[in-house]
């Protein structure tokens, strides 16, 4: 994995917007007088989140997921929406949290509050094994894959905000010919592993997914050029309830003071992504 750049900050805190007192703790107090915390996660996104051999939900969001429930005294339940919703706010009590590798981009935050940031991921090019492409100038008006809605899916048509305090600049070295847009990123790389330029011609995605699809669902691929930015990933909660906001990110940079979030990352990843290097 490449070395990560410098950030400005190790952990960044979204602001939250004030809200009528008669809301504050709506969030919170079903939370705790339920004892359940729902969360809303994606069953396609290894090694983040996936069913595991006994169809059970996996990974390292799964991992973060339950043990911020576990701090907080409750039970973790999980729930599989699409990504779109989960991205549109305006949640209405379905779920209360989403540990889903999301960026806070300033214009999710429109209608999403992120408490807490918990590691940080470079985004990566790969096409099939068999292509002759072997830079990033070599995919200029190609084919290229990426999920819908994500910031792979705006970085493609050059629309990329990540407005997180300290997120390291970057540029638009790829210009794609046509971008096709997936609902999971498993769903582009098996069109990717169809052959080289059936479908797709390339994928755009986190690198450790490319890396773990590689090495644990056998796709064959390989990754092009340098990551062509990093970014912030934060936990997610919908707008109006900033005491809610407020315990998330307490739990968060506790499990990053007591090294809980870097034991965590390195067995999902064999290396700490939880903090700027």
């Amino acid at each position: 994995m490449k070395p990560f750049v410098k950030f400005g900050s190790a952990v960044l805190l979204a602001s939250v917007l004030a809200v009528p007192a008669a809301q504050a703790g709506e969030t919170l107090d079903r939370v705790m007088s339920s004892k359940t915390l729902t969360m809303s996660s994606d069953p396609e996104y290894p090694p983040q989140s996936f069913l595991n051999d006994n169809n059970e939900m996996d990974g390292f969001d799964v991992d973060v997921g339950k043990e911020i429930a576990k701090r907080m005294g409750v039970e973790l339940k999980i729930v599989t929406p699409s990504w779109d919703i989960i991205t549109g706010g305006n949640w209405g009590g379905r779920w209360d949290m989403s540990v889903g590798s999301m960026t806070p981009t300033a214009k999710r935050a429109e209608v999403l509050n992120f408490p807490a940031v918990y590691y940080y991921t470079p985004a990566a090019f790969a096409v099939h094994k068999d292509s002759g492409i072997s830079s990033l100038d070599d995919l200029n008006g190609k084919t290229i894959g990426s999920c819908g809605g994500c910031t792979y899916d705006a970085y493609l048509n050059k629309d990329l905000e990540i407005d997180a305090e300290g997120a390291p600049a970057f540029t638009y070295d790829v210009a794609a010919g046509e971008i096709k847009t997936y609902e999971t990123d498993t769903h582009a790389f098996d069109d990717l592993r169809l052959g080289d330029g059936t479908r797709l011609d390339a994928v755009f995605s986190a690198l450790p997914t490319i890396q773990e699809a590689i090495k644990n669902g056998g796709y064959p691929m390989k990754v092009i050029g340098k990551p062509a930015f990093y970014e912030p990933l934060s936990v997610a909660t919908d707008k109006g309830d900033p005491d809610f906001d407020a315990k998330i990110a307490e739990i968060v940079a506790e499990m990053r003071a007591d090294g809980t979030l870097k034991k965590l990352s390195e067995k999902w990843y064999g290396v700490d992504l939880t903090t700027v290097q």
